[in-house]
């Protein structure tokens, strides 16, 4: 088995995964509890649709994938908070009419584009092989970037997440948090659709943030927890798919899965026997 894991890091796209994998992991993880708690943990599906659209433009057109697809996806996110604020369409309806016209045009330009290089699969349930030393690079800066806002903003984003309401009452800029909070989820998004594809990507957001509220209680514990849980998700998903041949991001969403179902019965358990 310690020779079979030796000879997976050989391979330089297993360590362009790994890598990139782990980062957009954590970054997906620490959003995702705000998504959750703000009961808007489908923009991560709505945008992902959106990417779609983006990266078959940037296949077609011969651009970079990720240079056409990050600022369409941020622009989609603000799009979406803006319009959710205005309440003019509610959030839920707001994110199916922009994901799904999305990702109509997103199949409509593969499949009128003949002769393009395309791979629909690769886009849609991702691929590990799908990511350059080009994209690698960008993905390690652009996820970085993405973890010192968090930790930057790291209290206005506590504050909206929990009562909105009182941050704005107290002279917090609420929209301006909001819309930070929208931006760096549409770079993560982005950042893992090549890998999970765009129809899984979201499960990174919200499956860790689940299953940790399941044990823990308080905002801190559940994001660390949720951190955490993500990367080992992360790495275990990628093993089975390197050696049962397994689609990458189906592979450690059922890795998720059975972490959500295993911190089910522990916050059961937990909470059965917790003294009153």
């Amino acid at each position: 088995m310690l020779e079979q894991l030796m000879e997976l890091f050989q391979y330089p796209f297993i360590t362009r995964a790994l890598i990139v994998g782990t980062l957009v992991s954590l970054c997906a993880a620490l959003l995702g509890v705000s998504l959750v708690l703000k009961r808007y943990s489908m923009i991560g599906d709505g945008l992902s649709h959106v990417g779609f659209g983006a990266l078959a433009c940037a296949q077609v057109a011969g651009v970079a994938p990720l240079t056409l697809a990050i600022p369409i996806v941020v622009a989609a996110a603000i799009l979406l908070l803006r319009l959710s604020e205005s309440g003019k369409i509610k959030g839920d309806a707001a994110i199916a009419f922009i994901s799904t016209g999305a990702l109509a045009a997103g199949v409509l330009i593969i499949s009128l584009s003949r002769g393009a290089n395309t791979d629909l699969l690769n886009y849609m349930f991702g691929s590990i092989l799908a990511m350059s030393t080009g994209d690698v690079v960008l993905s390690i800066c652009l996820s970085l970037a993405v973890l010192v806002l968090y930790l930057f903003f790291y209290n206005k984003i506590f504050a909206v997440t929990f009562d909105e309401t009182f941050a704005k009452a107290t002279g917090k800029k609420t929209s301006l948090y909001n819309t930070v909070i929208a931006a760096l989820t549409a770079v993560t998004i982005v950042l893992g659709m090549r890998m999970m594809g765009a129809l899984l990507i979201s499960a990174l957001v919200i499956f860790p943030a689940l299953s940790a509220m399941r044990v823990f209680k308080s905002f801190a514990g559940v994001t660390v927890c949720s951190v955490i849980l993500s990367v080992i998700c992360f790495f275990i998903g990628i093993l089975a798919s390197y050696f049962y041949a397994a689609p990458t991001g189906a592979s450690v969403v059922m890795v998720h899965m059975a972490a959500f179902l295993l911190f089910s019965v522990a916050g059961a358990v937990l909470n059965r026997f917790s003294p009153r």
